[in-house]
């Protein structure tokens, strides 16, 4: 909600500053986002009239102008404006004036007296762009033909004003107009509100349209009357149009314009129809599947029987508390309008205008409520203002009502507020501050009764009586009270990691973390996580971001395209965050939602140099092992398993499902060629996703004593097959019965002859490992080791077809 400050000041007027207003909306719950002057600082520019004009002897797009600024004697004033010509008012800048900078951060623009191709100019006559009041350079500002020669131009524009910006909450919408705003002030502040008054316009002639409310549930009340012999050629008066854009509205047209301003003056949408488009009368309804409007915005939908419509005998003429139509759209043919205001019941209009991806004031307005009890006055206003601008000749009105929001009576119990608030309040101060609001209240036993007005929808329940309560006493006013209950830590238990242990571990691992959304585009599901179902989202912030994720990769992938895009050749990223799956198990709470699985994941992802350019080691590309060790580093001191298997974003013979103490993880792979290819990516990246529930927890270290004894070590050649992997080396070793001496196994050395040898056959291999034997209780003899080291190679042998190489 944009709005000048002067405005506002008219409806109610504190003795405050600019500074110390917008502190005061902004403490009572009207958060002022931005204060934004409505010009620059300048000085010296004054209202002047040009008397005449001569063309300049020495340059043929040039002119001399002299010029009344209200002195004795007229200026002559070199000017070169195309629309420049005797009789017209403009602002002139007088020698010393200094005017805003042509760009930001540049020094003001000094007016000099000099000469322009000979002839001497005493000042400059300028244009709204040159005062930066706007972009518009096509001439000189022209003003009102009744400006004062010799005013300032501060003060004739208001320029010394200042544009209130409020980001205002949906419970807000008795604030959605600049005397909704004074209306809050007023209580703030205890200034009077100066109150409108709405004198009824005289009927001319007995003219009415047939209006017919088929949907009550659509329509409560319905306010109209006919204006006949407008001129919608008319100009729309200069303070109007220099209010509409101090709001950010932009001018259109006198009609147009007329109903506009009343919507931002008293938060009324209305709309003008040309009445003589109309076919027939007007029936108010929801709409039938099949039929069209063309919008004034230009667009043409489809309605359904969810949207409200008014239409006429042949036709849809307008979206019901939307947006009109462009087949009853006023223009510069228009004789006689129609004025509409309505009350239009929020739920009807609330989430319409989006289905059909667009947004409107009126729209904006009514889904948040707007006060169904001054539809005639403020049509009374319009058509006041017709008849000023326009002129014309009004009808009869015609009100109908059907039915309006009940307001139930809402207690509260002035015990409890002082409870929630945190400090003590009265029973009589809280009924001065409902009093202030303008609710009509009444004191019960310890208790405020109060019946909500029309033009508040917020007041339900007795929370929101509270908050009225403290945010017009003012927030400053609490105090500073320590907590009553202890506060005690909750300390993480040693056996469990935090997320951000996990992060610092990811970051120490050379990771950058990045943070993406949780919807992403339909194909990553289909091609990352095979997913052909995905979770769809109702209404998606943009067209591909339409499903919610199962899986990290899609989104890892696109940050490396992202990076790749700008010229990065190596990129190592992580990220933590949730991912959803479907899951009737999972009931509705809190923290969940039902059918849907939302558990963390950890993902990351690796691609080009394994490390940064160096001269101790030759350059090359990540791969597997690389990031397996990463993983291995993540999960200490927990070991966890590496299961060949297919993933369908991972390559099928690079790629592992990870386990830990028995139970699956996440995986690791390399990239799968088709999805490299097809996000053209120069090289296959590594990549990896894990539970973070799972990794999070970890062993607590356990004291062990330093061996007294000395281990022993073996190093053995075996020739197994090519399909013998290396887990199942390990596990065999492991479960070798060598009477427990064997305390470790690393395979150090894998070897294939590029020529078959009677050792290595076809499909074989030679490995090495090497084992370390300890025997806590006593020394190890050569015999217990060399019976350890056979019952190793026996278990091989059976298990897995191994054999020890000559």
């Amino acid at each position: 909600m944009q709005f000048p400050e002067s405005w506002l000041r008219e409806f109610c007027n504190p003795p405050l500053s600019t500074a110390e207003l917008a502190e005061t909306l902004t403490m009572a719950g009207l958060e002022v986002e931005e204060l934004c002057p409505v010009a620059p600082p300048f000085d010296k520019v004054v209202v002047a009239e040009v008397l005449s004009i001569e063309k300049h002897p020495n340059a043929d797009r040039l002119n001399v102008c002299r010029v009344d600024v209200g002195t004795e004697a007229p200026l002559s004033i070199v000017c070169g404006a195309p629309n420049v010509r005797a009789g017209i008012k403009v602002p002139c800048a007088l020698v010393g004036a200094e005017l805003p900078p042509a760009e930001a951060g540049g020094a003001p623009f000094r007016i000099k007296l000099g000469k322009l191709r000979g002839v001497e100019s005493q000042g400059m006559l300028c244009s709204a762009r040159e005062l930066k009041l706007s972009e518009d350079h096509g001439g000189l500002l022209i003003l009102a033909d009744d400006a004062p020669v010799g005013a300032s131009i501060r003060s004739h524009l208001q320029l010394d004003d200042t544009l209130f910006t409020l980001k205002l909450t949906p419970n807000l919408a008795h604030c959605l107009s600049v005397y909704g705003i004074a209306r809050e002030v007023s209580a703030l502040t205890g200034t009077p509100l100066k109150k409108p008054v709405f004198p009824p316009v005289p009927a001319v002639h007995d003219a009415k349209l047939s209006v017919r409310i088929e949907a009550p549930d659509l329509c409560g009340r319905f306010s109209g009357r006919i204006v006949r012999g407008v001129n919608p050629q008319a100009a729309t008066p200069a303070w109007m149009v220099e209010r509409l854009a101090r709001c950010g509205q932009r001018a259109v047209s006198a009609l147009v314009d007329i109903s506009n301003y009343v919507m931002f003056e008293f938060g009324r949408p209305s709309h003008i129809f040309d009445l003589d488009k109309i076919h027939g009368g007007l029936q108010v309804r929801w709409g039938r599947p099949g039929e069209k409007l063309e919008l004034l915005n230009g667009s043409t939908i489809e309605v359904d029987a969810a949207v409200g419509v008014i239409v006429d005998d042949l036709q849809v003429e307008s979206l019901a508390g939307i947006m009109g139509g462009q087949a009853t759209a006023v223009s510069d043919d228009t004789h006689n309008v129609y004025v509409e205001a309505a009350f239009w019941w929020p739920q009807s209009v609330a989430g319409r205008s989006r289905r059909y991806n667009f947004s409107t004031d009126a729209g904006h307005r009514f889904e948040r409520g707007v006060d169904p009890a001054q539809t005639v006055e403020h049509i009374e206003r319009i058509t006041q203002l017709i008849l000023d601008v326009c002129g014309g000749e009004a009808g009869p009105m015609d009100d109908q009502t059907l039915g309006l929001p009940e307001r139930a009576p809402v207690s509260m119990r002035v015990d409890r507020a002082s409870r929630v608030i945190g400090m003590p309040v009265s029973q009589e101060q809280c009924i001065g501050v409902f009093r202030r609001l303008g609710l009509d209240c009444r004191e019960d036993a310890g208790s405020v009764i109060v019946a909500p007005p029309s033009w508040r929808f917020d007041l339900q329940i007795e929370e929101d009586l509270i908050e009225e309560v403290i945010r017009v006493v003012g927030y400053s006013m609490l105090p500073d009270t320590p907590p009553r209950a202890p506060v005690t830590p909750r300390v993480l238990s040693e056996s469990r990691r935090g997320l951000h242990t996990l992060r610092h571990a990811m970051a120490g691992l050379d990771y950058q973390e990045t943070v993406n959304f949780s919807f992403v585009e339909e194909r990553w599901e289909r091609d990352f996580a095979g997913n052909a179902t995905p979770i769809r989202l109702l209404n998606p912030i943009a067209v591909p971001l339409a499903v919610m994720r199962s899986g990290l990769i899609g989104s890892l992938v696109n940050v490396l395209r992202f990076n790749l895009a700008r010229k990065a050749a190596r990129v190592r990223v992580f990220e933590v965050g949730r991912v959803f799956l479907r899951d009737p198990a999972v009931g509705d709470s809190d923290s969940s939602v039902a059918g849907v699985d939302q558990p963390l994941r950890l993902g990351g992802l690796a691609y080009g140099p394994n490390d940064e350019l160096q001269w101790g080691s030759a350059e090359r590309s990540v791969d597997f092992f690389d990031v397996k060790g990463d993983v291995e580093a993540l999960l200490v001191p927990s070991r966890p398993r590496f299961v060949a298997a297919e993933h369908p974003a991972l390559h099928p013979g690079r790629s592992a499902r990870i386990e830990l103490d028995g139970r699956a993880i996440g995986w690791i792979g390399e990239l799968h060629p088709r999805w490299r290819q097809a996000y053209e990516l120069p090289l296959a990246p590594i990549v990896f996703e894990l539970d973070a529930q799972a990794i999070a927890e970890s062993r607590v270290p356990v004291y062990a004593p330093i061996p007294k004894q000395q281990a022993a070590v073996r190093d053995i050649a075996l020739i197994v097959g090519d399909v013998v992997t290396h887990d199942a080396l390990m596990q065999s070793i492991a479960t070798a019965p060598s009477g427990g001496v064997v305390r470790s196994a690393r395979l150090f050395d894998v070897y294939r002859p590029k020529t078959l040898t009677a050792d290595v056959a076809a499909g074989e291999r030679s490995v090495a490992i090497r084992l370390e034997l300890l025997d806590e209780l006593g020394t190890l003899t050569d015999e217990r080791i060399d019976a350890a080291v056979q019952s190793v190679l026996d278990t091989l042998s059976a298990q897995l077809g191994a054999r020890l190489r000559a």
